[in-house]
C-alpha cells in the first residue's frame, strides 16, 4: 500500500465511514470532563493537604 492510496482511503473512511457527534453533545461531554477533572482536582489537593499536614505533625513530634 503506498501513501498515496492511504492518504486517499483515510479522507474517504473519514467523510464517509465516521459517524460524528452533534455540536451539542461536543459541548455537553467537554462540560462534563471540566467539571469532572476540577472535582478530581479538589479531592486530590485535600489528600495532599492532609498528608501534607499529618507528616508536619508527625516530625513535629520527634
Amino acid at each position: 500500500m503506498n501513501v498515496k492510496n492511504f492518504v486517499v482511503e483515510s479522507i474517504d473512511e473519514m467523510k464517509n465511514k465516521v459517524t460524528w457527534p452533534k455540536y451539542s453533545s461536543l459541548q455537553n461531554s467537554a462540560v462534563l470532563v471540566l467539571v469532572a477533572s476540577l472535582i478530581f482536582a479538589l479531592v486530590i489537593g485535600a489528600i495532599d493537604i492532609s498528608f501534607e499536614n499529618l507528616m508536619t505533625w508527625f516530625y513535629d513530634l520527634f
